[in-house]
């Protein structure tokens, strides 16, 4: 059994002093800096209006006043169903002020899932984002006894709530805001329900403390601004910046907004991707975090206009020479043709990468998924390393990362101080450390104790449930899911991520499920990208949609170099041989795709078992 362990290294508040808890991070900023940006939003005629710390603090008090008068008690769960706006944010340390416990749905949920997470979790109040969302709460409410309250931010509910506080005087506020400590319940966030009904992880104060303490100082060159290579050009006050895409219902993009807050990172919110392009570009961020599906995307898009402009060839050499440099970073040095070639491409081509992700982006973080080594070498070659990390919901936020001067490409980094990380007999990993939550919540009458004890051991085991490696460095390698390993009839264990994330990287692939389970070889379904299909379509003189061209050979001998570049990674008995091109992509929205664009395996095998059937046949 391998293990390996980061020593803690970092002041955590909660650990040593045991008291406080997250809303201290607004206090300590407004007393030292309170002008300080720590968030920035849309003003009336579209430009980014900076809020200083000072003026955030005092919404915050205002509105959670707001909701004391409104009857929520110390303990009492609030739900946030919305985009991933400014409010969000507001709200979420509101809750927190109150002495509540805030938590978040995600805004796509089905009206089933909103009476799961609402009626589970006991909330006594609810702030939806508009009336969509207030109509899906409206249909359920006569079976949610104990939701009392919801209100709508479309339809002034920050302005209602501040209104509504007037009486509610600040030593009350004050009183209330100091009732949680680091043993206190911060959030229940909700498990994407891959496989089963969400479950809400019981999340302290105390864990998002370790986990924002060491993430912050690991990661203190992406939260701190780049410097000028002259130092009388370094402008006063300069920070760092990130524009938050991501739903915050998610644990990676919560994780950050509170680390932004804490470390005094200026904060934007984007909460349509439809308006993702212009506000990268207005606002400049100087690091993102993303999926690796949004990496996938801004290069194929890069791909195809370069394709569609006739610089196919310079941007595939382009790429080739990012790749050769990126792997020549981590040997003794790199050769000197290798450096003109790159310095030449980074004026012709790598800009205009560069500026896809708003044109100041120094560094990107990724996770939910695995990136594959071929892009997290392309970005890094362009110049904008993507730190890859490696958590859980139930680790609350990141347990293992990549850093700027710690990074492997094609792992998820080593682990964090203070956590340790196992690899099981079966190759299971298991993970240890302060921010890995106590278990799920059980609301009266329920039972989830045997859930708790499936994913953590008496002895504070977390397992994860995916299978990996660990090298003598400590960086961690993610192989696949120890549910999702296929064995084929002639007994050969096949792992679908390593096959199904070099699919994906190729410009005309979305999604795709490798099979195989108890079959003679293995096979594949994939879906086309819908934004790129068009480009390829005219390039190719051809008439349609994707639906009417899955048998068209030109199609399918394009999905075969993907399929070809992928099988490169496995041996002949691991790899694609036989596949199928589906007329239509799996979404969100028709269930196959979680909110965090991770694939609900169960959901595609039911519903293409004809396909996957025709595939043996």
């Amino acid at each position: 059994m391998r293990e390996f362990s980061t020593p803690m290294t970092v002041h955590v508040p909660s650990l040593v002093e045991r008291t406080g808890n997250l809303t201290d991070d607004l206090l300590r900023w407004a007393g030292t800096d309170p002008d300080r940006a720590v968030l920035a939003r849309r003003g009336d005629d579209g430009t980014w209006v900076d809020v200083g710390a000072a003026t955030f603090l005092a919404e915050v008090r205002a509105v959670a006043k707001g909701l004391v008068a409104a009857g929520i008690e110390v303990g009492d769960r609030v739900a946030l169903i919305s985009r991933t706006r400014y409010e969000w944010t507001l709200l979420d340390y509101a809750i927190w002020f109150a002495g509540a416990v805030s938590v978040p749905v995600y805004e796509t949920s089905s009206t089933e899932q909103v009476a799961w997470v609402l009626g589970d979790s006991g909330a006594r109040a609810a702030v939806v984002e508009s009336r969509r969302h207030l109509a899906r709460v409206s249909s359920v409410r006569a079976d949610l006894e104990e939701l009392r309250q919801v209100w709508s931010i479309d339809d002034h509910a920050v302005h209602v709530l501040r209104r509504l506080g007037g009486d509610v005087t600040d030593e009350q506020l004050e009183e209330r805001r100091r009732t949680a400590g680091p043993g206190d319940l911060a959030t229940l966030i909700y498990t994407s329900g891959t496989t089963d009904r969400p479950k809400g992880c019981r999340v302290t104060h105390g864990n998002l403390d370790v986990e924002l303490s060491v993430a912050v100082a690991e990661l203190a060159e992406v939260f701190r601004p780049a410097e000028a290579e002259d130092p009388d050009e370094q402008e006063p006050g300069e920070q760092a910046s990130t524009l938050l895409f991501l739903p915050l219902a998610h644990v990676f993009a919560r994780i950050i907004q509170l680390g932004c807050l804490r470390a005094g990172v200026r904060l934007g919110h984007c909460g349509d991707v439809k308006d993702l392009d212009d506000d990268l570009r207005s606002f400049a961020p100087t690091f993102l975090l993303a999926v690796p599906r949004v990496f996938e995307k801004i290069f194929n898009a890069a791909s195809q206009n370069a394709a569609a402009d006739g610089r196919g060839p310079v941007f595939d050499a382009a790429v080739r020479t990012a790749i050769d440099y990126s792997r020549a970073i981590d040997g003794p040095r790199v050769p000197l043709r290798l450096r003109a070639r790159h310095a030449l491409y980074s004026r012709l081509v790598y800009g205009r990468l560069r500026a896809a992700l708003g044109g100041a982006c120094r560094y990107a973080v990724s996770g939910g998924a695995p990136l594959g080594e071929r892009l997290g070498h392309v970005f890094r070659g362009v110049g904008v390393p993507v730190l890859e990390g490696y958590g859980l919901t139930e680790s609350a936020g990141a347990l293992t990362v990549n850093l700027p001067d710690a990074h492997k490409v094609g792992t998820v980094g080593r682990p964090l101080p203070g956590v340790t990380v196992r690899v099981a007999d079966d190759g299971e990993l298991l993970f240890r450390g302060a921010q890995v939550f106590d278990g799920y919540w059980a609301p009266p009458g329920r039972d989830r104790s045997e859930a708790t004890a499936q994913v953590l051991d008496g002895d504070g085991w977390l397992r994860t449930g995916d299978v990996g490696e660990v090298d003598d460095e400590g960086f961690v390698r993610v192989t696949g899911r120890k549910t999702e390993i296929l064995v084929t009839a002639g007994g050969k264990n096949v792992a679908p991520a390593v096959l199904e994330d070099r699919l994906r990287a190729h410009p005309l692939v979305s999604q795709c499920l490798v099979v195989g389970d108890g079959q003679p070889f293995v096979g594949a379904l994939v879906t086309i990208d819908e934004e790129s299909f068009p480009a390829w379509a005219e390039a190719h003189g051809k008439r349609g949609t994707v639906a009417d061209l899955v048998d068209d050979p030109d199609l399918r001998s394009a999905v075969a170099d993907a399929v070809e570049e992928a099988n490169a990674a496995v041996s002949k008995a691991e790899s694609i041989r036989r596949f199928a091109v589906l007329g239509h992509d799996w979404t969100e929205e028709a269930g196959q795709l979680t909110p965090s664009l991770k694939l609900r395996r169960s959901v595609v095998l039911r519903e293409h078992r004809d396909d996957i059937a025709d595939l043996y046949r």
